[in-house]
């Protein structure tokens, strides 16, 4: 009867196993829901490593997730096979489904040109990495890589990753370091500590240094500060009071001697204006006093013998 009976146990035991795959598949199919979204495809071209960046990575804007990698490749083997090895670019090419309506080319052309920009991003301590869309204000400060072939599908520029930013500043800062004179820059600061010392001590000679100038400073001070004691300078405060009372006087006196001389500065000018119109009009007086008699000349006829009778 065992023996009868080992068929069906077999045959059922196929029958669950395939009801549980089929359970499982309608799990995966329905339950992720992604078999009935609307998406469009996206690629993007990066230089720099991929490394911890698989297929079925996020795609994330901002944070919020979009998509996921579908693939990731290299340009030689996608888009180069027909160009020699050597003149390869070697992009690493990765391609992204995006869940939404399709976005036309020229849609994605006007988000390129806003810096719409693509990114590889890791997630913290993990080493998982993911694609990050976003738009970049400085995104033009780096230009896009380019390429001469016709892509498959709209092209989003990318960014380098900034850990690789991080490392190769530090890298170019290694080796600006190492190009630095070291020695020669040693000497410089030697030759400046040396003038410091000489301007703060002195060099014997002619410098005296900047301490005696602080030294020969608290001397003039502390003349200043006996010049300005209380009684010194009461002292001098009433020798200033008298100089200004005699400095008035004698002021006082030279305007009066001032307006003598004016009044007889006044009184000649007077008399030179005087003296000149009377020069003009009558300049005989000024030698005989008065002026001379009127002569009457002779005249012919009867006037000339009365003179002569006379």
């Amino acid at each position: 009867m065992s023996n009868n009976s080992n068929p069906n146990y077999f045959r059922l035991g196929i029958f669950v196993l395939a009801a549980i795959g089929i359970l499982i598949a309608v799990i995966l199919i329905f339950g992720s829901g992604q078999i009935f979204k609307k998406s469009f495809y996206l690629e993007t071209y990066i230089k720099q490593s991929v490394t911890g960046l698989d297929a079925g990575a996020a795609v994330r804007f901002r944070g919020v997730k979009i998509g996921q990698v579908t693939m990731i490749g290299l340009s030689g083997d996608i888009y180069e096979k027909d160009i020699p090895f050597d003149h390869r670019r070697q992009y690493v090419v990765v391609r992204m489904q995006i869940f939404g309506d399709k976005v036309d080319e020229k849609q994605i052309s006007d988000f390129v040109v806003n810096n719409l920009r693509a990114r590889v991003k890791s997630m913290g301590i993990t080493g998982v990495n993911y694609i990050e869309f976003d738009f970049v204000s400085a995104a033009n400060q780096t230009p896009q890589l380019p390429y001469a072939w016709k892509s498959e599908y709209p092209v989003v520029p990318s960014l380098p990753n900034q850990a690789d930013e991080i490392i190769s500043g530090i890298q170019t800062l290694i080796s600006a370091l190492n190009k630095m004179d070291i020695d020669g820059t040693q000497k410089k600061f030697d030759a400046l500590l040396s003038n410091l010392n000489i301007m703060m001590a002195g060099d014997g000679k002619n410098n005296g240094g900047l301490i005696n100038s602080v030294r020969d400073m608290n001397v003039i001070m502390e003349r200043i500060a006996k010049v300005t004691d209380k009684d010194e300078l009461n002292v001098l405060m009433r020798e200033l009071v008298g100089s200004m009372v005699a400095l008035r006087q004698t002021i006082t006196s030279m305007q009066g001697d001032t307006q003598l001389t004016v009044e007889n500065l006044k009184q000649t000018s007077e008399q030179l204006n005087e003296f000149t119109r009377i020069a003009s009009q009558s300049p005989s007086s000024l030698i005989w006093g008065e002026p001379p008699p009127r002569i009457t000349l002779p005249m012919n006829g009867s006037q000339a013998k009365p003179g002569a009778a006379k």
